[in-house]
């Protein structure tokens, strides 16, 4: 449950990429855990329905704040909410982000740059922006990365490697923050079936059942996890074994086996890389 402090503002747990997927998952979680939420979405549509149903199970409702992260400035415009509504972060969930399946140089230039925009420069500024009020309340910051942070990523090139950035600097600021009593985790999960996987243009049978985790579960072990402060948490077990095999081998060969499935998942597209929105 989250502390009361003695303070002038009431502290919240502010949930980026909330509308779906595992960032629903973790609304409910936080929510259940006795959080006060302010979610954070493009889809206000989304966020309404999301809002409703926690409030509905008696968890109080959350605030709704549809916004589009990729925009400059999306920390400041968060910041002037929070504080109009006189709240300030305790946990920040990092969730927000999305892939795109195709080789780089034949995707929009335009689009894998507003990933590197979503998934690492607003990522960056929302983990660094409210380190006073985390600081202050004894809470948290969780970074969503992937077990594909772990590995060069030939067909996804741009998502590997924000995902690659996005777990390098949370074990940074793991360490760093650690002494201002800021517990920071990097959330690594394996296949999820979420609305992720159509945005990215990937098709139904492109997750590995046996590695497929459910959001909801993903979500009960970040929560654990951040909680705990642990630096990483990688949902499942064959998952968490892949990182040590991925430990081992070089990551030239598994740069060239991930370049053979994604070239047949391309080829299964008739040779055209998909593009995700």
């Amino acid at each position: 449950m989250a502390r009361k402090t003695k303070s002038s503002r009431r502290p919240i747990t502010l949930i980026t990429g909330a509308s779906a997927g595992i960032g629903e998952a973790l609304a409910h979680v936080f929510a259940r855990e006795g959080h006060d939420l302010v979610l954070v979405a493009r889809r206000g549509g989304k966020l309404k329905a999301l809002a409703a149903s926690i409030e509905k199970a008696g968890r109080g409702k959350p605030v709704i704040l549809p916004l589009d992260l990729a925009k400059p400035g999306a920390a400041d415009r968060i910041a002037k909410v929070l504080a109009t509504k006189n709240l300030e972060a305790q946990f920040v969930v990092n969730n927000a982000g999305f892939g795109l399946f195709g080789r780089a140089g034949e995707l929009s230039r335009d689009k894998q740059l507003a990933m590197i925009d979503l998934n690492v420069r607003s990522l960056t500024d929302l983990s660094l922006f409210f380190i006073d009020s985390i600081a202050k309340h004894r809470g948290g910051i969780l970074n969503a990365a992937s077990i594909v942070s772990f590995l060069p990523g030939p067909g996804m090139a741009m998502y590997y490697a924000t995902k690659h950035f996005v777990l390098s600097l949370t074990e940074s600021l793991h360490q760093e923050l650690k002494p201002r009593g800021i517990r920071v985790t990097a959330l690594c999960p394996g296949p999820v079936r979420t609305e992720f996987q159509k945005e990215a243009g990937l098709s139904d049978d492109a997750l590995p059942s046996v590695l497929t985790v459910s959001a909801q579960d993903v979500a009960e072990q970040a929560y654990r996890g951040l909680m705990a402060g642990k630096a990483r948490v990688i949902p499942g077990v064959l998952n968490k074994l892949l990182t040590q095999v991925y430990r081992i081998m070089p990551r030239s060969l598994f740069a060239r086996i991930t370049d053979v499935s994604q070239n047949r998942r391309m080829a299964r597209h008739g040779g055209r890389p998909a593009k995700g929105s």
